[in-house]
């Protein structure tokens, strides 16, 4: 799952398939934890959860795909994601691109969370390494870097 700005007041929470974020390139991940849920409870977490990130709240400072994941883990397990990482990515003023979630199977394929997952799941959190960042070149702002956060599941 991500969340990303738009102009209406509904939620700017969205599916977006796991290190496959349109116009960027996944590089690694960082594990937060695990927790056990069941696909179809995490997707009812998602959606009331949604409800407090409408498109047009999000701040590329203060609430932007940083703050959804770090929020999403912190309700989950207690953990938060690394102090750096939200450190970095404002202090580059670096946009983020988005979350991923996504369900493991038998043969470790990921793929969208869906309600009719097989039960007994493990859900787990990570945390994609920055991408680009902000630089001036001639008076120019050049994104040079993004990031993109994801829980995976």
């Amino acid at each position: 799952y991500g969340f990303g700005a738009h102009d209406f007041p509904a939620s700017g929470v969205f599916e977006v398939e796991p290190k496959k974020c349109p116009g960027f390139v996944y590089r690694c991940s960082v594990n937060l934890g695990q927790i056990n849920m069941h696909p179809s409870e995490f997707r009812t977490f998602i959606e009331s959860i949604a409800n407090e990130y409408h498109g047009d709240t999000y701040h590329l400072i203060s609430k932007n795909c940083n703050h959804f994941t770090d929020d999403v883990s912190n309700r989950l397990n207690g953990k938060r994601i690394p102090e750096d990482e939200i450190t970095d990515s404002l202090s580059s003023a670096s946009p983020c691109a988005s979350q991923a979630t996504s369900v493991m199977d038998d043969d470790q394929e990921k793929h969208l969370l869906s309600p009719f997952a097989s039960k007994g799941e493990n859900v787990s959190f990570v945390k994609e390494a920055p991408l680009k960042r902000m630089s001036h070149d001639g008076g120019e702002k050049h994104l040079d870097n993004a990031c993109c956060v994801g829980l995976s599941i």
